[in-house]
């Protein structure tokens, strides 16, 4: 195999493992929307003005407040749905990297790639859910599936038994 053909199969799996992930948070963005963020109150932009807001500005401030705690409140959940939806694409991508890899090596390694990447987004996604007893399960899982798909790809029977 020249050096520009182990190049491109390196690209090809980077790129098919970035496509993976990218489609995964496209998916779930599309057929599980999110709650809307409010948008900023026209009455509030004080840019090139007094500093000072009018009383009729002090009450929208505080409705713009109020939608915006709301916001928040409701991204928490979802962020939290996201990560469970996310986490599950992620294992079954890696468990179906370790079906492929005897049978098609570069598609298999560019789906174990996908896989990691869309590991890595639900975790940020559990983050932001901002729940630490779920953000715990969901890095112990994370860490479970990632030690055994390394042992399962690179660690090959006879070099366990040179170890020994």
């Amino acid at each position: 195999m020249t050096e520009t053909t182990t190049l491109l199969r390196l690209f090809y799996t980077f790129f098919l493992g970035v496509l993976l992930a990218v489609f995964v948070g496209a998916g779930i963005h599309t057929f599980y929307q999110g709650p809307k963020a409010p948008e900023f109150p026209v009455a509030l932009n004080t840019y090139g003005k007094d500093a000072r807001l009018t009383p009729e500005q002090i009450i929208v401030q505080k409705q713009w407040d109020q939608k915006t705690e709301a916001y928040n409140k409701a991204v928490k959940p979802y962020s939290r749905n996201v990560s469970t939806i996310a986490l599950g694409i992620a294992v079954l991508f890696l468990a179906v990297s370790i079906a492929l890899e005897k049978k098609i090596k570069i598609i298999a390694d560019g789906i174990m790639l996908g896989g990691l990447f869309t590991l890595f987004y639900s975790i940020g996604r559990g983050f932001v859910s901002e729940n630490n007893g779920y953000v715990f399960a969901v890095l112990s899982l994370s860490v479970i599936v990632v030690l055994y798909l390394g042992f399962h790809r690179f660690v090959h029977p006879s070099t366990l038994q040179k170890a020994v």
